[in-house]
């Protein structure tokens, strides 16, 4: 039985943990999406297929230059600050 306990605890804190790692979401001073999509076209993207905040900045995927590329975007300028091919 106290062998139980420690594993029940682990799932319990990792199920909790997991809920919070996914709640991610823009800070008030942010540019809004559709304005950093629309920057990101501006940059030379031709489509915009997924944005979202993660780590304190904008992060997406689409297509530039008939590649497929995930991006960073400032959170507050909606710039790309990297860009790189997704693979």
């Amino acid at each position: 039985m106290d062998r139980i306990a420690p594993v029940v605890l682990a799932v319990g804190l990792s199920a909790g943990s997991a809920n919070f790692a996914h709640a991610e979401q823009p800070g008030a001073d942010w540019m809004p999406i559709q304005q950093v999509v629309e920057k990101v076209l501006k940059a030379g993207f031709t489509l915009v297929s997924k944005i979202e905040a993660h780590d304190g900045r904008w992060e997406g995927e689409g297509i530039k230059d008939g590649q497929k590329m995930k991006f960073h975007a400032d959170p507050k300028t909606g710039e790309i600050i990297s860009a790189r091919p997704d693979r």
